[in-house]
């Protein structure tokens, strides 16, 4: 059996979504195959599916023969054109695939230093930040294959120790994911290593390599470099960069074999710059990162594990210096510029001075930002300005809280429903969002109702073909006319409000009508629920205001609801007539462009005359920038990510007169 498809993965199937799709498919008997421009490789192999380097809304093809292949079919494809399959706890960070790295320029020669005598490397900027350090020089030892013939006896017993050296290495790097310090991007890094060290692919040709008389050490070294090749041929940045891991896993498999520990980084003194011609994600990833000051490599680029793994952790990063990186062997002392990838060896004083003169006023800027965590915004009047957080999982709350969230302005349930292969039952919601209001209360927690449609499809969801999904059955249109979807979402949400201060927003308005119909249903609901002796209370109903429609008939809907929420993302894609996905107009999606900021002031001002709140959920809410003009308008919410709570609540503190 087969079925075709378009890949709704985003990035398509880089390295965590891929390692994901393997294990799906390998919880089927069925022999599976992905196919894409007729070329089929195993859905098993996670190297194979990897080296198909399949993109976003590329068509491919399922096949499957067995007992279970319309099982098989049906989940995978499901996978396939789900946007976010595999990317469900990283916490909308971490590991990431291409969409986690800028373009960075190719390593370059010995080049003139700003500052008089002190030369310079130039490397790639793979992780923003400057630091400056002493030195920690890591240089392995390369391992050479004794390239010794193996006699026909010899070869079953060195069958047996390659695969029990395999064994050992996926040992210890299930004991390094059973790690409660582990990030989950760090997490899903180490996770997609340790499927590269059991593929068959890796494993398949090393055994037939010592099949053909090449001792274990020799013929992993060599089936690794193979493999490693087709990597670098691969078009696309990003696969280049698993080369690095295929030669990592190759070596700590062949560590095991010859018996030895890698070199450990547990001695590195606090605020080192980590020195070293290339870094095994793994081994960083175990690494005591909170005393690394820096890294810089010899390979790697934007897009390596390294880089993705530096980022998380806000650890400047400098890499692909290529034979460069030998010039800092002996370094006692070593700057680094990650925003424009300068390496500085033994900097002379005044560049010394520079650095840590920039370095303080980062430090400075990071914990100045800290004091705001627990400030509470006004407005000149007095009045509140509450700063929330946009979050999609409750793997997210930490971080939220963290940064002084004064409650969530947008939790996006959608999410809750991508990362199941089924839809989620009323119980499942209801406990979601009940830990959402503990975990917030007294604040309030906005929770969108269900935002899918045909441009993420959702198990258990039949979409109809779209000519544009973005202006289709989506979101409260799609609802609606699902009942049994929709009620079990208001079922699970009246139940949670007992435990907080929920409040409910419905996404895609864009007639009074969807608002009625929506508050009749929750009326339903809350009868069934009391006449089931469920435990439930009321909630506020607002609107997300992002269709035109619904700024045009702002005065009206601002008589039915609770609360309005301006969510600047798609308004301005919907205004400016101009897909936001699409590069050749993204000039275009300018949240600053005066018809954006025209509506967003018409539904402010209808908000403030019918005595609602005004908030906003869309990316523009954290720009300080704007921030002072959305106050203006008469806005007394902003919601965005845990990121910029801290400078947002900064911005809105010095637009307040000294008392």
């Amino acid at each position: 059996m087969e079925r075709s498809t378009i890949v709704r993965v985003h990035e398509g199937l880089h390295a965590r979504p891929a390692t994901r799709f393997v294990k799906l498919a390998k919880g089927f008997e069925s022999e599976v195959e992905l196919v894409k421009d007729g070329k089929a490789v195993s859905a098993k192999s996670s190297v194979k599916l990897m080296l198909l380097a399949v993109k976003e809304n590329q068509e491919v093809t399922v096949r499957a023969n067995g007992a279970d292949a319309i099982e098989a079919i049906e989940a995978l494809i499901g996978y396939l054109e789900n946007p976010r399959a595999g990317l469900d706890d990283e916490g909308e960070a971490g590991e990431g695939g291409p969409e986690t790295a800028a373009a960075a320029p190719e390593a370059a020669p010995l080049a003139a230093a700003p500052t008089e005598g002190t030369p310079k490397l130039q490397g790639v900027a793979a992780s923003e930040g400057v630091a400056i350090g002493p030195a920690f020089a890591h240089f392995p030892p390369e391992i050479e294959g004794p390239g010794r013939h193996l006699q026909a006896s010899e070869i079953e017993g060195e069958l047996e120790r390659f695969r029990g050296a395999v064994a050992s290495v996926q040992a210890r790097m299930d004991r390094t994911l059973a790690e409660n310090n582990l990030s989950a991007g760090d997490r899903g890094i180490v996770a997609a290593l340790r499927d590269i060290a059991a593929d068959d692919s890796l494993t398949g040709e090393v055994e037939r390599l010592i099949k053909g008389g090449d001792d274990a050490i020799s013929a992993v070294i060599a089936a690794a470099s193979t493999i490693a090749a087709d990597f670098s041929a691969v078009d696309d940045p990003y696969l280049n960069a698993r080369a690095d891991d295929v030669h990592a896993v190759g070596r700590q498999i062949c560590l095991v074999l010859l018996g030895q520990d890698e070199v450990s980084l547990e001695t590195i003194p606090q605020g080192a710059i980590l020195i070293a011609d290339d870094i095994g994600a793994w081994d960083l990833a175990r690494a005591p990162l909170k005393r690394i000051g820096g890294v810089v490599c010899g390979h790697g680029g934007a897009t390596s594990h390294i880089a993705i793994i530096a980022r998380s952790h806000g650890i400047p990063a400098v890499l692909g210096l290529g034979r460069r990186v030998d010039d800092l062997r002996g370094a006692k002392v070593v700057a680094i510029d990650g925003h424009t990838g300068h390496v500085i060896v033994d900097p002379d004083e005044a560049t010394r001075a520079d650095f840590m003169r920039r370095v303080d006023a980062a430090a400075r800027e990071h914990g100045g930002l800290k004091v705001f965590k627990s400030v509470t915004p006004t407005r000149a009047d007095g009045t509140v300005i509450e700063v929330a957080a946009n979050i999609g999982s409750l793997e997210e709350i930490e971080a939220a809280q963290e940064a002084g969230a004064m409650g969530v302005g947008l939790f996006r349930t959608e999410l809750l429903f991508m990362r199941h292969m089924h839809l989620p039952s009323e119980d499942m919601q209801a406990e979601t969002y009940s830990a959402l209001a503990r975990a917030f209360a007294p604040h309030s927690v906005i929770v969108r109702t269900l935002d899918i449609g045909g441009d993420k499809p959702i198990a258990g969801i039949e979409f109809p073909e779209e000519e544009n999904p973005f202006l289709g059955w989506r979101g409260i249109r799609m609802c609606l006319d699902r009942p049994d979807i929709f009620k079990r979402q208001l079922r699970a949400l009246l139940r949670a409000a007992v435990h907080g201060n929920i409040k409910v927003m419905l996404p895609m308005v864009s007639e009074i009508a969807e608002v009625t119909r929506t508050r009749a249903l929750v009326d339903e609901c809350a009868a069934e629920l009391k006449a089931e002796g469920v435990p439930h209370a009321s909630f506020d109903l607002g609107v997300m205001i992002e269709t035109p429609a619904a700024v045009l008939i702002a005065p009206a809907l601002a008589k039915e609801v609770a609360f309005f929420s301006i969510g600047t993302n798609d308004l301005t894609q919907y205004i400016m007539a101009a897909d936001r996905l699409n590069p050749t107009v993204a000039k275009l999606n300018d949240v600053t462009n005066p018809a954006v900021m025209s509506a967003i002031e018409l539904t402010a001002k209808a908000g403030v005359a019918a005595g609602i709140m005004v908030g906003m959920c869309g990316e523009a809410a954290g720009r300080p920038d704007l921030i002072p003009a959305f106050i203006g308008m008469g806005l007394t919410e902003l919601s965005m990510s845990p990121a910029s709570i801290q400078r947002a609540k900064k911005t809105i503190a010095a637009m307040a007169p000294e008392r």
